[in-house]
Order: structure tokens, then C-alpha cells, then sequence
């Protein structure tokens, strides 16, 4: 017999949770739509009454969801962005030519054997160097640093020398407009929609192969109602919350730098809601543990490669050393975030900073 262990929730009162990039708490309006979606149990592939009833929920959520980014081109459901990435790559017509060298791993695993472009020290990507006639891949905001590629121009020059531009807006989406690219790809829980939902948005359906399946064909499996009914109604929230997010951001890197810290590529245009920090002579990891400790979520960069001790391919495409980058964390705010939460970690920071200035 298998005894199931409840899971101890976490005092989140008492805690700090500055980790939103890797994932951020599900919008009490899309949580709603999540349950009511549970509801609509039924096939949207079904012909019968119940089937049709989940197309026509499925379908108004699409139209929502492209009304919400202002995008006039395709939607496609998928399980979230880097699914959308694989399906955009893999089924493209043209072949992938060239990723910017800090991209993220999603990307970065179909891309063997391609171009990298690179960045400058503040992370940022030379648009000439796009010129390629095929797909590019460059993201919109990098996962760890919150740097704002500079893709209006960069799909020029793609457009230019006949190529199609993908952009991973797993990080800008439901926070700042899109970009003028060809090929889209988001997650739902970025922005308070629910994990497991995502969209690849596609400017023209010529752009792609059809594998057969759902979704007219281009992608296999049935669709995730609730999680889409979810992130239609987590993007029709309002995205105002930014504005404090800048202040906040802006109070917590004067704190950081008056205690001996360092911001990371803080000269480049950047999301409010990410940055990344120096520490110099106290691991990321060491950092991490003493956070956690004194009640605090932050990262070493991607959730999806924190937990190894591998070194930043994106600061070490920047230009920083192992030593330097090994020093590196990510904060990342979101709307639940407050001033004072914001002070507290500062001073968290000093505490821990001064105890590396004194080790060092």
C-alpha cells in the first residue's frame, strides 16, 4: 500500500519569491478560466454537440489570445514555448542558418552545427550580422540578463537577404509589445497563465510544413482547453504593474551597488522585470544556499540550467570570465512583488555581501 505524503506548504508570507522569471504565480482571472475550462471536458476534435461547444470555446480563446498581443497572423497551441521553438525549427521551410549566441537552451539544442551570432559585452546582438537567408533565432528579452534584443531591426535585415526571423518571447510577452518577427513563440506561465501552455505564433502559414494532427495539421495532440482558456484570460489582464517594477528594480540596483555589487549589463536596454547581479568573491551557488536560508527565491540564471554548475553560456558570450560569471544571480520581479519585499532583500544582499568581503 502507498501511503501519499501531503506536501507541506511554504510560509509564502514570511518568504521572498524573486523568481518570477522562471516561473510566476497563476492570476486569480486565469485560474478562474482554468476551472471553468474543466467544465468544457469534451474533444474540440469531436463532431458531436459537446465537441463543438469545446471548438467554439477553444476558438474564441485564440481570437482573444491574438487580439491580447496584437498579433493578425496564426495562433497554434502548444505546451508552451519551447515546444513552440522545436515546432518552428523543425517544421520551418527554411532551415535554421544562424541563433544568437545567448539564446536559450531550447533553442540552442536544435541548433548544432548552425551560425552563432554574437553579442557585444552588454549583451546585445549587431543586426548586420543577421544577414542570412534563412531562419535566425534571436530572442526577444534574455532569460538572465533582461536584455532587449534589437529585433525590429534585426527582421529587416533578415527580410532583406531573404530569411524569417524566430523569436523566443517566452520572457517579453504579456509585458512589452511584440516584435516584428515572422515566427513567435510564448508561455503561458511567464505572464500568470498556467504551466503546460504556450503558442507559436506564425506570420503565414506557408512559413511551415504541416505534420498532420490538430491545430490545422501543424502540431499533433489534443489541445489543453482549460490552459488555453487560462492564457487568454492571464493576457487580457492588465500589464500596468510595470511601471512599478521599474522602481522597484531601479531602488533594489542602488542598494546592490552601494554594497560592492555589480549589475550586469546595466547600460542595455533591459525588462524591468529581470536582472542580473555580481557578487563578487561569493558564489552563485553559496549565494543561493544563504538566500533560501534567510527565506528568499532568486537563480543562477535559466531555471532550466541552475541546478547543474555549469557556467552561463550567456555571460560567457558577453565576455565575462568563469570567475566572474560563477558570481552571477538572477532577480526577477513580478506583479505580487512589493517595496518592501524589495528592501528586505537588500538588505539580505548587504548581509550576505559583507560576509564575502570579509571571507575574501
Amino acid at each position: 500500500m502507498i501511503t501519499k505524503m501531503p506536501l507541506e506548504p511554504l510560509q509564502r508570507a514570511q518568504r521572498i519569491y524573486l523568481d518570477h522569471a522562471a516561473t510566476t504565480p497563476l492570476l486569480p482571472a486565469a485560474q478562474e478560466a482554468m476551472l471553468a475550462g474543466f467544465a468544457e471536458w469534451a474533444n474540440p476534435s469531436s463532431p458531436h454537440a459537446e465537441g463543438r461547444r469545446a471548438r467554439a470555446a477553444l476558438e474564441d480563446a485564440r481570437a482573444r489570445i491574438g487580439k491580447a498581443l496584437g498579433w493578425e497572423g496564426e495562433v497554434v497551441f502548444t505546451s508552451g514555448a519551447s515546444e513552440a521553438l522545436a515546432l518552428a525549427i523543425s517544421r520551418c521551410r527554411l532551415p535554421l542558418g544562424a541563433a544568437s549566441s545567448v539564446e536559450h537552451e531550447a533553442v540552442l539544442r536544435h541548433a548544432e552545427g548552425t551560425a552563432r551570432l554574437a553579442v557585444d559585452a552588454g549583451g546585445l546582438v549587431d543586426p548586420g550580422s543577421a544577414a542570412r537567408g534563412e531562419l535566425v533565432a534571436v530572442q526577444q528579452v534574455n532569460n538572465e540578463t533582461g536584455v532587449i534584443q534589437p529585433l525590429d531591426r534585426i527582421a529587416e535585415v533578415v527580410r532583406a537577404a531573404g530569411g524569417l526571423l524566430l523569436a523566443d518571447c517566452a520572457q517579453g510577452a504579456g509585458k512589452i509589445a511584440l516584435p516584428d518577427a515572422d515566427l513567435i513563440a510564448l508561455s503561458a506561465h511567464k505572464f500568470g497563465g498556467p504551466i503546460g501552455a504556450g503558442v507559436l505564433l506564425v506570420r503565414d502559414w506557408a512559413m511551415l510544413r504541416p505534420s498532420g494532427g490538430q491545430e490545422r495539421g501543424y502540431r499533433a495532440g489534443t489541445e489543453n482547453l482549460p490552459g488555453v482558456l487560462a492564457m487568454a484570460a492571464a493576457l487580457e489582464e492588465s500589464g500596468d504593474w510595470l511601471a512599478a517594477a521599474v522602481r522597484l528594480r531601479q531602488r533594489l540596483e542602488q542598494s546592490i551597488v552601494a554594497a560592492g555589487g555589480g549589475v550586469i549589463a546595466g547600460e542595455s536596454p533591459r525588462v524591468p522585470t529581470i536582472g542580473a547581479y555580481r557578487m563578487p568573491g561569493k558564489s552563485a551557488a553559496a549565494q543561493l544556499i544563504r538566500f533560501d536560508g534567510m527565506g528568499i527565491a532568486v537563480s543562477a540564471g535559466s531555471a532550466c540550467s541552475s541546478g547543474s554548475l555549469r557556467t552561463s553560456h550567456v555571460l560567457g558570450a558577453m565576455g565575462l570570465d568563469d570567475k566572474v560569471a560563477s558570481e552571477v544571480i538572477r532577480v526577477s520581479i513580478g506583479r505580487e512583488t512589493t517595496e518592501e519585499e524589495i528592501i528586505r532583500f537588500a538588505a539580505a544582499w548587504s548581509e550576505v555581501a559583507g560576509k564575502a568581503s570579509a571571507a575574501a
